[in-house]
């Protein structure tokens, strides 16, 4: 008898920061159980897929990084396909599968998603399963775990098709795909929800979202695939060594608790069968060694990064202002080779905090091996497809440099090491909890008491005080360290050998989970580390000799978001609070090229800049004031949220703006013109979940008004704008 050959299909993906990798990793370790082989590549590897030829379904799950540019790995593949020599017959032969990521609390939503769906579809090749489009903004889960359950029916199906020789009839209509493939295994999961509006509210696109969740978890009969079922509390076995019920520990006449908290829910959750997800695949060997081990106080590749020290360092806010805003100069006089340009930035590598690296290890039981080397191997016997050592851990460090430096402890839990940890709680109602927050049926618990407060793994060990996870764990489910990256705020034509940036001082409110409040972990580092020398406003810096603070950086060298390369091109910059930082070097620069260039034509400027307070929170005040008056920039609009109006402005007819979007509305001539008919370019910088969506909001209203188009043609010329690189953003979430 002839070898019965298993069905396969392709999965590609193109990711920046591993949540896209890790999702497609997923589908290929779950496909074994669907009785498929995935054949699991990164778009930039080649050699190993070929599209041109490929006529198994193709799945592809992609992230998108920046400006809405695709992810460093993806980013050669995206340029082939949108090679206007291809045919429109080019991918006939293909039928695939897209899942995008993205935050809605950036402007380009999914957009490397978008831009590969629309190419695929130009040159012929056909979808035969409902995009997925995730939104980071209120939870990727919301939408990939729907998504990821529909599609295993939808590739079967697929494969069903071609084997029958029906290929050519897979729908046209994605819409009509996901009736046929997608309704069949659960209920109606809006998986499109998130693309109907990109610019609408999260709450409400959150709420909707896990209505729709927990009405398809209520009315589904079936298992659905990659989760496991858990029954309800009230019963009370347990299900392959892991307790199911939250009452087994109650007994006689035990309190009920009156509200949900991070460590207890309330009915119906608590009385809930739940769908778990299955046990992530352990493929970590970790042991600790009684080596002597050097101790480093620096990052791994310290060798490719700059140690700058820092020369000064500067409060900028005043008084009682809400928000710390610093200001530092880093010398880099002594590398001649490091070059800067207005609007480039640079990384900033920082550890973790001791403290809590000395509470993890304590937590851990792990406090007497602080200095042991940390040997890890691949398991024999792992299932995982993709397995392998994380190359961001050297081979021969200590265990205090691995918390310190290698993975981030503070990163935001995700559900499958909650699964992780549930093998490893003792008590049976943390196991209970533990297990509701990684389920289907948990999804707003997990939102509100883990996502939303970015609880830590400490924090939920604090928590969960019989959890007692294996180090292990830790080196499998933690990311990897990252630099935090910052704006330069200055020119290096005004400051020869200096390079200058700008930040607040992150606060993290208490919560539960969290007792106390804490700070961003780079910002309250940076802050504790400069705090000797900072100078604070109107005070003279001490002539003191304190030791000069260094850390370590890294150059980002940004081709786009920089002044216009013609002088006579006008710019307007919008940049609130600490957004103003970049385009204080825009400024510098522009005064050092009129004083060299006297006789050039220069193009207008325009800077709108907002602020609470402007007694404390008006950064720059008096450099910019000074660019108006030396006529670098000609015009700066600022306004002040929470200063109260003065006795003679409280007329509606004098209502003050509040926000940068109200001051750009009072100039829409001035701004419209400059972009539509001088061809100028528009740049943003500052918060990207308030600020940079009310702008662009704004932005489009202006367009409707000034064109006497629609909503939809106002949205297209900005996209237009953003294309030609004139409409540009350095925003933060």
């Amino acid at each position: 008898m002839p070898c019965e050959v298993t069905p396969r299909f392709v999965v590609l993906y193109g990711s920046q920061k591993g949540q896209a990798q890790s999702i497609a990793e997923g589908i290929a370790e779950e496909a074994a159980e669907h009785g498929l082989v995935a054949e699991l590549s990164c778009l930039n590897q080649n050699n190993k897929y070929n599209l041109e030829k490929e006529k198994a379904p193709v799945v592809f799950v992609v992230s998108t990084t920046g400006d809405g540019e695709p992810p460093d790995n993806a980013l050669q593949f995206v340029k082939q396909i949108k090679k206007k020599t291809l045919s429109t017959d080019h991918y006939s032969h293909l039928c695939y599968a897209l899942l995008a990521l993205g935050d809605t609390n950036y402007t380009d939503f999914c957009n490397c998603g978008k831009t590969i769906e629309r190419r695929l579809q130009e040159l012929g090749a056909k979808q035969f399963y409902a995009t997925g489009y995730a939104d980071d903004g209120v939870g990727l889960e919301l939408v990939v775990d729907p998504w990821l359950q529909g599609l295993w029916q939808a590739i079967k199906g697929a494969l069903s098709k071609m084997a029958s020789g029906r290929q050519g009839h897979l729908k046209e209509d994605p819409r009509d795909s996901a009736k046929e493939t997608y309704h069949s295994s659960m209920p109606d999961v809006k998986i499109n929800l998130l693309n109907l509006n990109d610019n609408q509210n999260s709450e409400s696109v959150r709420e909707s979202v896990e209505t729709d969740l927990k009405a398809a978890a209520a009315s589904s009969s079936v298992a659905i695939s990659g989760l496991r079922p858990v029954p309800p509390a009230s019963q009370s076995h347990d299900i392959a060594g892991v307790s199911t019920s939250a009452s087994e520990t109650q007994t006689g006449n035990a309190e009920v608790p009156h509200e949900a908290s991070l460590t207890c829910s309330l009915p119906p959750l608590s009385e809930s069968s739940l769908n778990v997800p299955a046990l992530p695949s352990a493929y970590l060997e970790v042991s600790l060694q009684e080596d002597t081990v050097e101790e480093v106080f620096a990052p791994l590749n310290k060798e490719t990064l700059y140690e700058m020290p820092i020369s000064k360092a500067v409060q900028l806010s005043r008084g009682e202002s809400v928000k710390t805003a610093l200001l530092l100069e880093l010398d880099i006089s002594a590398y001649p080779m490091m070059t800067y340009l207005p609007g480039d930035s640079f990384d900033v590598f920082c550890p973790n905090r001791l403290n809590e690296v000395e509470e993890t290890l304590q937590r851990l039981g792990l406090q007497h091996q602080r200095n042991h080397r940390v040997q890890i191997s691949l398991r024999k016997d792992t299932k995982k497809i993709v397995a392998q050592v994380p190359s961001y851990i050297p081979k021969n460090c200590s265990l205090l440099y691995l918390l310190t430096w290698c993975i981030e402890i503070r990163s935001v839990i995700k559900k499958a090491f909650l699964r992780a940890l549930v093998d490893h709680t003792g008590d049976s109602m943390q196991r209970r909890r533990l297990q509701e927050l990684c389920s289907k049926q948990g999804t707003a618990d997990y939102n509100l008491y883990v996502r939303d407060t970015s609880l830590s793994i400490l924090e939920l060990l604090t928590a969960f005080p019989s959890c007692s996870p294996p180090l292990r764990l830790l080196i499998e489910h933690l990311p990897k360290l990252q630099p935090r990256s910052y704006s330069a705020a200055s020119s290096s034509l005004k400051h020869p050998g200096k390079l200058h940036f700008v930040f607040s001082v992150v606060e993290f409110p208490a919560c539960p989970g969290r007792p106390a409040g804490r700070q961003g972990l780079c910002t309250g580092w940076l802050f504790d580390l400069i705090s000797p020398v900072l100078v604070f406003p109107g005070k003279i810096k001490s002539s003191g000799r304190l030791a000069t603070p260094k850390i370590y950086v890294r150059l980002q060298p940004n081709c786009s978001f920089q002044p216009p390369s013609d002088p006579s091109v006008p710019f307007i910059m919008i940049g609130p609070g600490t957004g103003v930082a970049p385009f204080v070097g825009f400024l510098q620069q522009r005064e050092k090229e009129r004083q060299e260039n006297p006789k050039a034509v220069f193009g207008e400027t325009w800077l709108f800049f907002g602020c609470r307070h402007k007694d404390l929170d008006y950064l720059f005040r008096e450099e910019l004031e000074g660019f108006v008056s030396s006529g670098t920039l000609n015009h700066l609009k600022v306004c002040f949220s929470r200063d109260k109006q003065e006795e003679e402005e409280a007329s509606a007819t004098l209502k003050r703006p509040r926000y940068v979007q109200h001051n750009l509305l009072l100039n829409s001539e001035h701004i419209t013109n400059i972009l539509l008919e001088q061809n100028g370019c528009l740049y943003v910088c500052g918060d990207a979940k308030h600020m940079a969506k009310d702008v662009n909001d704004t932005l489009t209203e202006m367009m409707k008004s000034k064109l006497h188009v629609d909503q939809l043609e106002a949205m297209r010329i900005l996209a237009g704008m953003r294309e030609e690189k004139r409409y540009l953003q350095d925003i933060w979430g």
